[in-house]
């Protein structure tokens, strides 16, 4: 789990949705903005209608922190991550892998080549 100091509050997120830059892949959207901070900041938004249940929706929010962690050197800022509404996630392997694959991908070439 991310630290309390790592996430975005409700305001926080409302802030970057409205003025971040936006990186797209398939089914996921980063919304992007500098910080003065020393650290990254995240938080997920992840539809009701894109998960069957919230056991699953915790499941991928801890993905989403856990993949995070391991790219907070590359950029220092606030990082919205919303999963469009017409993705279907589940608890299986292959959707775990693609979502995975997707954040990565959005950090390597999207988020890499714009610093």
């Amino acid at each position: 789990m991310l630290a309390k100091k790592y996430r975005l509050s409700e305001r926080e997120v409302k802030k970057v949705l409205q003025k971040g830059k936006p990186f797209f892949s398939y089914t996921i959207v980063f919304n992007v903005i500098p910080n003065k901070l020393d650290y990254n900041r995240y938080a997920i938004v992840i539809s009701g209608k894109s998960v069957p249940n919230n056991v699953v929706r915790n499941l991928y929010r801890r993905a989403f922190y856990d993949i995070s962690r391991s790219f907070q050197d590359m950029y220092h800022g606030d990082i919205v991550c919303v999963v469009k509404s017409k993705t279907r996630l589940s608890k299986t392997d292959e959707s775990m892998k693609k979502f995975s694959g997707e954040i990565k991908y959005i950090y390597q070439k999207k988020l890499w080549k714009n610093i």
